[in-house]
This record gives C-alpha cells, structure tokens and sequence, in this order.
C-alpha cells in the first residue's frame, strides 16, 4: 500500500515536472522566433534604405542636410541652423556657411556664404570600393564654387568637401535625404 501511494507520488512529480518543462520550451521557442522576426525585419529596413539611398544618387534628386562644418584652420562647429545642398537634375541650390580665408573680399557683404543657384553643371557619379559613392559636381555658372565632391555613404551619411576659386576648401559633414517634388 504505502508503495503505491509513492509511485501515484511519484507520477504526480513527473507529470508537474513534464508541465513546466514544456511551458519553458515554449517559451524560449517564442523567444528565439521573435527574435529572429525581429533581425529580418531589420535587415529589410536597413534594405530598403540603402536602395532608397541608391536610387536618389542615381536620379540627382536629393538634399543634402549639413549637421557640421570642418574649415580648413580652425575646428569642426555644430551647425545649429538649417543648411543644405538641394540637388536635382537641372538645378542645384546652395546654401551653406562659410569659416576660413578668403583670399579675395565680397562686393555685397551679404555674399558671405556659399550661396549660389547653377543650372549649367557637370555631375558625375563612380561607386566606392566598400560601398557608397562619390559625387562630383562641377558647377559652371556659379562664380566662386570650382567643385563639389559628396562622399555618400549606404546609410545616408555624407561629406561634402567645397573647393572654391577665392576661398580656402572647406568641408560639412551630414546626410542626405529625399527632395519633394512641387506639385504643380
């Protein structure tokens, strides 16, 4: 009698055992699915972007957001304003700061950045070796700005590195991003 009351003893213990061994398979099986959604879901984003990001450099259609600038004696400043670089296939517009010598003095004082409207311009593009892309824009309307050299990364980020006539080069670090069409 008392061994069988042990072994129905013994049978509830397996059975509960037998429970939370499965509850806890389950639970590391959600676990290690969800986290593997999760990855797939990252890498389709980080996907998409890229092809986003190619897509815009292909096309000439996109702005560029400069966060800092890097003159060529002095120190690299935190832009707390907006400045960027629309690029589109007929146009580019600039407006972005200056910091550095300038060898020659503006006539309008008002002059003073790197603002400038070109629609005659050459615009080449060649693939990096570990991915990205360097841009060469060479306006030929503009009369300070000589060249326009982009370092676009896959990510977005990007360096811009302005080589002027009359000024010291000067560069911006940022990213760029897509240019709204205007709805006519």
């Amino acid at each position: 009698m008392i061994t069988i009351i042990y072994i129905k003893k013994f049978k509830m213990k397996t059975i509960e055992n037998l429970k939370k061994t499965t509850r806890f398979f389950i639970i590391i099986a959600t676990i290690c699915l969800h986290t593997a959604y999760a990855q797939d879901s990252t890498k389709e984003k980080t996907a998409s972007k890229e092809s986003a990001i190619k897509n815009m450099v292909d096309a000439k259609n996109f702005i560029f957001v400069a966060q800092t600038v890097s003159p060529m004696s002095g120190r690299t400043r935190q832009l707390t304003s907006y400045y960027d670089l629309e690029v589109s296939k007929d146009t580019i517009v600039s407006g972005l700061p200056y910091f550095g010598r300038a060898y020659t003095a503006p006539i309008n004082p008002s002059e003073g950045g790197i603002n400038f409207t070109s629609t005659n311009f050459d615009y080449t593009t060649t693939e990096r070796k570990k991915g990205g892309w360097n841009i060469v824009i060479k306006p030929k309307d503009a009369n300070d700005v000589e060249q326009l050299l982009l370092t676009v990364s896959e990510k977005g980020y990007t360096s811009l590195q302005v080589i002027s006539v009359n000024r010291q080069a000067i560069s911006f670090n940022g990213y760029i991003m897509e240019r709204k069409q205007n709805k006519k």
